[in-house]
C-alpha cells in the first residue's frame, strides 16, 4: 500500500495504518488492509463526518430550543466520543463547538427550569381555581339548589380537571395529592347533600301523595250527589292546592283522577241547567212581559201610583220563578233599573216633606226676614245720607238674602 503525506487531517504509512493529525501530534486511529491508502483514509474521514453530522444536529437542538436534560446528555456522550474518536478530521474544532454547546445547555437548563417553575406555578393556581369552584358548589344551600344544574357543573368540572391533569405539566406530589383531596372532599359534599336532600323530597312527595289519594277517594264518593256535590268538590280542591306536589312523574297521574272526578258532578250540573233551561223558557218570556208592562215607571211622576203597580209587578215576578241562567242578569238588571227609579220618587218626595228639614227651612226663614228687614232700613238711610258706597253694600246685601228666601220657599 502506498503511504498518503499530502491529506490535511491524517496520512496513511506503508503498513496500512492510518494516523490522524492533532495539536500534540499524530494518533494512530486504525488499519484498513483491504484496500488502498486512499480508501482507507476516506473510511476513517467518514467517521468523522459522522461525528460532525452529531455535532451539527446537537447544535441545531440547542437552538431549537430541545429539553435541557436531553442536550445535557448528548454534550456529554459527544465529549466522551470525541476524546480519541478512531476518525480523522478537524477533531479540535468538533471539541470546541461541543464545548460550546455545553456553556449554552448550562443556559437553557436555568432557563427552562425558570419557565418549568412557572409553568407548574399556573398549574397549580389553575387547579386550584377548579377546586374554588367545586367547593363553592358544595357550599350551596341544599334546600335551595338546583340539582341539575349542580350535577352538570361538578361533571364539567372534573372533566377539566382531567384534561388539565393529563395535558399539563407535573405537579409537586404533595401539591397534587392535597388539590386532589380538597376536590375529592367537595364533591363528596355535594352528594352527601343531594342524597339528603333526594331523600327528604321523596318523603314529602309520599305523604302528599297520601294527602292526595285521599282527596281523591273523596271527590269520587261525591259522584252520586251530581251537581249538588260541586261545593263539596271545591272545598277538596282548595285542600288539593294547599297539599303541594306529589313529584314530577306522579303528579299529572293523580291530578288527572281528581279531575275526572269533579268532570263527573260538572257534567251533571251541565245536563240539569240545561234541563232547567228548558223549563225555564216560559218563566223568561213571562218576566219580559212583565218589563214591557213595568218600563213606564222610568218616566212616573205620581209616587204614589208608580209605587202601587210596582209592588204588584214585584209580587208577580216572584211568583213567576227562574229564568235561565244565561239570562238572569239581563232580566234583573232591566227590574233594578225600573225599581231605581220609583225610588227615586220616594226620595225626592221624604226631601219636600221631611219634618225636621220643614222646621230648619222655618227658622232659617225668620232669620232671613229680620235681616231683609234690617237691611231695607239701612238701604233707607244710604240713601237719606246720600253715601253712594253703603247703598251698594246694602242692595247687594239685601239682593242675596231675598235669593236665600226664595230658595228655601221652593
Amino acid at each position: 500500500m502506498a503511504p498518503t503525506e499530502n491529506a490535511p487531517w491524517g496520512r496513511v504509512d506503508d503498513t496500512g495504518t492510518v494516523f490522524v493529525r492533532e495539536a500534540d501530534g499524530e494518533r494512530a486511529v486504525g488499519q484498513y488492509p483491504d484496500g488502498s491508502a486512499e480508501e482507507a483514509l476516506a473510511y476513517f474521514e467518514r467517521k468523522y463526518a459522522d461525528l460532525a453530522g452529531q455535532v451539527a444536529l446537537l447544535e441545531q437542538r440547542a437552538k431549537g430550543g430541545a429539553p435541557a436534560a436531553d442536550l445535557a446528555k448528548t454534550v456529554t456522550s459527544l465529549t466522551a466520543a470525541l476524546v480519541e474518536p478512531n476518525a480523522v478530521g478537524d477533531l479540535a474544532t468538533l471539541r470546541v463547538r461541543v464545548e460550546a454547546i455545553g456553556g449554552t445547555v448550562s443556559e437553557l437548563t436555568e432557563k427552562q427550569s425558570a419557565e418549568a417553575r412557572e409553568a407548574v406555578d399556573a398549574a397549580i393556581a389553575q387547579r386550584t381555581a377548579i377546586v374554588v369552584e367545586a367547593e363553592a358548589l358544595a357550599a350551596q344551600d341544599p334546600a335551595r339548589a338546583q340539582w341539575k344544574q349542580v350535577g352538570a357543573a361538578l361533571d364539567a368540572l372534573f372533566t377539566r380537571w382531567q384534561t388539565h391533569q393529563a395535558q399539563g405539566p407535573r405537579l409537586p406530589k404533595g401539591e397534587s395529592e392535597r388539590l386532589w383531596k380538597r376536590f375529592r372532599d367537595a364533591r363528596a359534599t355535594i352528594e352527601t347533600h343531594r342524597k339528603a336532600f333526594f331523600a327528604d323530597l321523596d318523603a314529602a312527595n309520599k305523604q302528599v301523595r297520601a294527602r292526595k289519594q285521599a282527596l281523591i277517594e273523596k271527590a269520587e264518593a261525591l259522584a252520586p250527589k251530581g251537581a249538588e256535590g260541586i261545593p263539596a268538590y271545591r272545598a277538596l280542591l282548595d285542600d288539593w292546592k294547599a297539599a303541594g306536589r306529589a313529584g314530577k312523574k306522579l303528579e299529572d297521574t293523580l291530578w288527572a283522577r281528581f279531575k275526572a272526578a269533579g268532570d263527573v258532578l260538572y257534567a251533571a250540573k251541565s245536563e240539569r241547567d240545561t234541563i232547567e233551561n228548558v223549563e225555564y223558557e216560559a218563566n223568561l218570556e213571562q218576566k219580559l212581559a212583565l218589563l214591557d208592562e213595568a218600563e213606564p215607571l222610568l218616566g212616573a211622576t205620581d209616587r204614589a201610583s208608580a209605587r202601587a203597580t210596582l209592588t204588584g209587578i214585584q209580587r208577580r215576578w216572584d211568583a213567576i220563578g227562574k229564568v235561565p241562567r244565561d239570562h238572569v242578569r239581563t232580566v234583573e238588571e232591566r227590574l233594578r233599573r225600573i225599581e231605581a227609579a220609583v225610588k227615586k220618587l220616594d226620595d225626592d218626595h221624604w226631601q219636600r216633606t221631611d219634618p225636621e228639614k220643614a222646621a230648619r227651612n222655618e227658622g232659617f226663614a225668620s232669620q232671613l226676614h229680620d235681616a231683609i228687614a234690617k237691611l231695607e232700613a239701612e238701604l233707607e238711610a244710604a240713601k237719606a245720607s246720600g253715601d253712594r258706597r253703603r247703598i251698594e253694600k246694602a242692595e247687594e246685601e239685601l239682593s242675596a238674602r231675598k235669593a236665600w228666601l226664595g230658595a228655601i220657599a221652593h
